[in-house]
């Protein structure tokens, strides 16, 4: 069955367009944040998957006939995807301080919200950890982690050994060590926290 390939106009690598590589690289972000594969969004907006391929990598300028149904797939506006301009809510390397998104939590005094961009191999986390927060219990995961204490003081616990931690201190370790931490001073904390969890597996702090 014919889909909506022909409104689609395909050019040389030499001669990409940086407007058309900007719409293909949010075009991306924005499927990645769906956690959709382009099998599926390319199902859903009636082109095939090459031709979105093609979108995402800068190759063809989006038509009328596309940017409709690709952006009812991705249940956006059409100007999301064709916005001229840099500060796009959406995009495939960066994260605006305004489009950070936030996490659920399990813990009190905790918030949490997303540094890394959609389909980053590392997750990055602003923790916040107030005064008497903490997580309910230790923990352990697969992955790794690394994190740095930007404000405040945090209490970390890892595999039973407790580490007093401060404004300038960083950390690391396996993921698979159980670990935990609370703040056990009077002020709020910020800890900027990176591992390899993807973050629809992310609790607390990692």
């Amino acid at each position: 069955m014919r889909k909506l390939d022909d409104a689609l106009a395909e050019k040389p690598a030499r001669e990409l367009d940086e407007a058309d590589v900007r719409v293909g690289r949010r075009v991306r972000a924005m499927r990645l944040a769906r956690n959709l594969s382009l099998a599926d969004l390319a199902t859903r907006a009636g082109i095939s998957i090459g031709a979105l391929s093609q979108i995402e990598r800068g190759m063809t300028s989006l038509r009328v006939r596309v940017i409709w149904p690709l952006a009812a797939a991705l249940d956006c506006e059409p100007s999301a995807l064709i916005a001229d301009g840099e500060e796009q809510a959406s995009d495939l390397y960066c994260v605006r301080p305004r489009d950070r998104r936030s996490l659920p939590v399990r813990s009190e005094g905790i918030a949490k919200a997303l540094l890394s961009p959609p389909g980053a191999t590392l997750t990055g986390l602003l923790v916040t950890v107030e005064p008497g927060g903490g997580t309910a219990e230790a923990y352990a995961h697969a992955g790794h982690e690394f994190g740095f204490v930007s404000a405040g003081e945090v209490e970390l616990t890892i595999d039973s050994a407790r580490y007093q931690l401060r404004a300038g201190d960083s950390f690391a370790f396996k993921s698979t060590l159980t670990h935990a931490f609370r703040n056990t001073s009077d002020e709020r904390c910020e800890i900027l926290w990176v591992n390899t969890t993807k973050p629809s597996k992310v609790r607390d702090g990692d």
